[in-house]
């Protein structure tokens, strides 16, 4: 085959290729006059698009016997259901434990009394303290007793001026600007006006009593209405005898109505027995009573006899350990051991904790001497504790900042924890040096504070009788312990408890209905 030949074969092949594959003209048609890639669909004319049914025709099929059966199975179903839900929800609340009334609560039960007898000492006055306010918070304290700051000099009658501020403490307008500070902050403020707290007796003679009575009368009306939200006075025995003593109560407590805070009366008595501790609290009517039962007493049977005897009182017994001699608490427990038990255990006690300045770091208290004779003086308080120091005093800071962080968490969580804050209260063991209590509040979790302020081991042979109607389970959790030796959330058995001396512990243990 010659070279022209396989030209005009290849023409033809050419021109016999597919009409789509041919390449396409100028305008954009293949040689057959079509489009290229176009394809005609001819829709036919009778095609009718689906609208759905008619009303007419949804009420004929919705009136057959079968839709009709459906839609009453259907509505019986729910209303069944419905009926069903509601009865159980009706059985789960009535076969449901009731819940306990809380109990009236005052601002002077929320939280500890923070005493501050010597504001010289505390931090220089009046400013002092409204400077040291967020310092104080961080404590959950609720109120502040403060004073005495009015003018007297000892056992002088005439010099007795109980609405004038002494100027060693400061003036009437840095307590008013320290009133409205520690009100911001929710914390309430007493002023003690014990009338002759520089000497002996404090009321003074039995023939001016009337006339002193009259003047604190006049006075707690006066600091009232500057904004003091509370009273107190020491020797509640001998001032609740006086004639004169419903006044005080009225001016005090008698100024409050349903709509404003309460004003509190507080007192503070030495060396009775709790029976008439008790027997105070209903014939005197003050809001608190603050006892040296703590510190007299100091027999764990003894204890444990005093707080059966008060604990129906809690909500108007305050307990300290020096406080009510303004005392620090470091006076009686002189180890950071023994500073934490009594900590743990004014804590956890039916009542108000009521705590002096530098109890929460274990202050000690100091000796100034002079060419006569030896005198006691208030120490001077010490602050910024966490601040690591670089000279000599670092290792008491580091102390005084492991206690005070321990008073933290104690005061925190009695404030969180109800059977704690006003919990029904039963004994479980006591010996000379040593006791135990249960705290239970309804379904709130419950403790068990156990203390051991002997010199050697104590076996606590912990005991609830069964009349009570609570039980003890075999082992309980540790919350707080005063050393490592009980790791806090470890578990302890019950039945064969020993402490150390000088141990304490915050056991918990679950509401199991």
């Amino acid at each position: 085959m010659n070279k022209d030949t396989e030209i005009d074969m290849k023409e033809v092949e050419l021109n016999e290729l597919d009409p789509e594959k041919q390449p396409m003209t100028g305008d954009g048609q293949a040689p057959g006059g079509e489009k290229n890639g176009s394809v005609k669909l001819k829709v036919p004319d009778d095609e009718v698009t689906f609208t759905g049914l008619s009303k007419e025709e949804l009420m004929k099929v919705a009136g057959t016997p079968g839709w009709v059966r459906t839609r009453w199975v259907l509505l019986v179903l729910f209303w069944l259901g419905w009926i069903g839900m509601l009865a159980g929800a009706i059985v789960i609340i009535v076969q449901a434990p009731r819940c306990k009334s809380i109990p009236e609560m005052n601002w002077w039960n929320e939280g500890p009394l923070y005493q501050i007898t010597d504001l010289e000492a505390f931090s220089e006055g009046l400013k002092g303290v409204e400077g040291k306010l967020d310092d104080i918070n961080q404590l959950k304290v609720k109120s502040l007793v403060i004073g005495p700051l009015h003018i007297v000099y000892a056992n002088e009658k005439m010099t007795l001026d109980l609405q004038k501020i002494s100027p060693v403490f400061g003036n009437a307008e840095d307590l008013d600007s320290l009133l409205k500070a520690a009100h911001k902050k929710s914390i309430s403020v007493v002023l003690d006006l014990t009338p002759n707290y520089e000497g002996n007796p404090v009321w003074f003679d039995e023939k001016d009593r009337k006339e002193i009575m009259e003047k604190v009368k006049a006075a707690a009306e006066y600091w009232l209405e500057k904004g003091v939200d509370g009273i107190k006075i020491s020797d509640l025995g001998i001032a609740s005898t006086s004639p004169d003593w419903a006044k005080l109560r009225m001016a005090v407590q008698g100024n409050g109505t349903d709509d404003t805070k309460k004003r509190a009366l507080m007192g503070v008595v030495n060396s009775i027995s709790a029976d008439e501790v008790s027997q105070l609290v209903n014939v005197s009517g003050v809001d608190l009573i603050l006892s040296d039962l703590l510190s007299r007493n100091t027999g764990g049977k003894e204890r444990i006899r005093d707080l059966e005897t008060l604990h129906s009182e809690q909500r108007k017994i305050g307990w300290g350990l020096g406080a009510a001699q303004k005392d620090r608490l470091s006076k009686r427990a002189t180890t950071r051991g023994l500073i934490r038990l009594y900590q743990l255990l004014l804590f956890t006690l039916p009542g108000t904790p009521v705590f002096t300045y530098g109890d929460e770091i274990g202050l000690q208290a100091n000796q100034m001497s002079n060419k006569t004779n030896q005198t006691r003086e208030a120490p001077k308080m010490v602050w910024n504790v966490e601040k690591e120091e670089t000279d000599g005093a670092k290792s008491n800071h580091t102390e005084y900042a492991e206690i005070r962080k321990w008073f933290r968490s104690l005061s925190d969580l009695r404030g969180k924890e109800r059977s704690l804050l006003h919990g029904d209260y039963y004994s479980l063991y006591s010996s000379a040096t040593s006791l135990s209590f249960l705290r239970v509040w309804d379904q709130s979790k419950r403790y068990i504070t156990a203390v051991n302020w002997g010199d050697g081991p104590e076996l606590l042979k912990l005991n609830l009788a069964p009349t009570e109607g609570v039980e003890l389970p075999e082992t309980a959790k540790v919350k707080l312990s005063t050393d490592q030796e009980f790791e806090v959330d470890s578990t302890v058995h019950l039945k064969d408890l020993t402490l150390k001396a000088g141990q304490a512990l915050l056991l918990q243990f679950p509401y199991t209905g």
